[in-house]
């Protein structure tokens, strides 16, 4: 594949990708509204959140196993179909359980694009090459939670709430369009073995048993729930309790991207020479420090609303080291079962998100003390997760 041609490719797999930060970022400051404009709570109105990533977990379980059997790009391209159908669902959806049952749908059709994209990296490269890819593809992709609570905001105080899911279909029919244009087929028919149901089911059970995969799993979840957790808390806490405009927090939202992307593209470029773990061990040690000093600065109150925003994008820049070498990490031991290792690795961590949402849509009265807390834990036990593996390896190089 031709130097342009690859990047093309890697831009279109990550712009595929951030569907699913573009089905959450692009609302979130209109969830307040929301809440209002369907006479329901807050705990409800985080449910659409919530929901949506159950939904996204259901999907990334399925798209795996049948993409390592009939191909990516059949598989792809059906997703896309879904959420672009489930947005338009979520536009003309008249009460909050509706909206929550279309978040559901449009969910599973955004599953596909994330979990193959990773596993069309995994078809292209191996190891450090796919972690390097990852990256870039993460600090691409970071760019749409730049934008998108921008856009939300601006659309919401100009439009209405439900123009955003508009925005959102015309969105997905022009990614449809460029993936049936560019989107080759990466995976060999001889690379698809015909598995039965028992064999897809035994895959699963021989993931989890697995050290390396389990490993690689949980410390992509642990950075996920916290990093999920603030998307969940920030638009009641930063609206309601610090008072931003819808406009406004969506502006806030660039310090947590632009720490994302910082992360993405160092690891992108140490990655080849200091390797995965390292990488992942940085990436928790900003995780719990970035969490520490969130919790401080908002249970003495310092700096107003930047008590949260401030942290949170060390905390990113955190999770932009560690995610996509975890994934890397997750996938690369198992290449005869790339899609069925992504599919779940993407639905434990998904649902590890989803817990920690209901988690925080349910302690919201605790404010921006209580959104630290959970981050700083979730922070604390990634780096406890991290030490605790690095100090087993130096045992077992010692007595080897």
């Amino acid at each position: 594949m031709a130097g342009k041609q690859k990047l093309s490719l890697i831009v279109l797999l990550a712009l595929l990708t951030a569907l699913g930060p573009l089905s959450t970022d692009m609302y979130l400051p209109s969830l307040p509204d929301i809440a209002r404009a369907m006479a329901t709570d807050e705990v409800r109105a985080q449910l659409t959140l919530s929901v949506f990533l159950f939904g996204f977990a259901v999907g990334m379980l399925i798209y795996g196993p049948v993409a390592d059997r009939i191909g990516r790009r059949p598989v792809l391209l059906t997703g896309l179909g879904v959420f672009g159908a489930a947005s338009l669902m979520c536009y003309v959806s008249p009460s909050i359980d509706m909206l929550i049952a279309a978040r559901f749908f449009q969910a599973l059709g955004a599953a596909g694009p994330v979990v193959l994209a990773r596993a069309i990296v995994r078809d292209l490269t191996k190891a450090e090459m796919a972690g390097r890819l990852l990256s870039y593809m993460g600090a691409i992709m970071g760019l749409v939670p730049a934008i998108a609570p921008i856009l939300g905001g601006a659309v919401h105080e100009h439009f209405g709430w439900r123009v955003n899911f508009l925005v959102m279909t015309g969105l997905c029919l022009a990614l449809l369009l460029a993936a049936r244009r560019m989107l080759p087929e990466t995976l060999a028919k001889s690379n698809r073995p015909a598995r039965g149901f028992a064999e897809i089911m035994r895959n699963y059970r021989d993931l989890i048993r697995s050290p390396v995969f389990l490993y690689y799993m949980l410390c992509s979840s642990l950075s996920f729930s916290g990093l999920f957790a603030f998307i969940s808390g920030s638009s009641f806490i930063l609206q309601g309790e610090y008072g931003l405009s819808p406009l406004l927090f969506g502006l806030s939202f660039t310090f947590m991207v632009a720490g994302y992307i910082v992360g993405t593209l160092t690891g992108g470029r140490l990655t080849m020479r200091v390797g995965i773990d390292r990488l992942i061990m940085l990436g928790a040690m900003a995780l719990a420090l970035g969490g520490l000093v969130m919790t401080l600065m908002s249970m003495f109150r310092i700096a107003g609303a930047f008590a949260i925003i401030l942290p949170m994008a060390f905390y990113s820049l955190g999770v932009g080291l560690m995610m996509p070498q975890s994934m890397a990490g997750a996938l690369t031991p198992f290449p005869e079962k790339a899609g069925t290792a992504s599919s779940l690795l993407g639905f434990l961590q998904t649902i590890a998100g989803a817990l920690s949402g209901i988690y925080i849509g349910h302690h919201l009265a605790g404010g921006a003390v209580q959104l630290a807390l959970f981050i700083s834990a979730m922070g604390l036990a990634a780096l406890a997760l991290t030490l605790v593996r690095a100090a087993a390896r130096r045992r077992a190089l010692i007595s080897g």
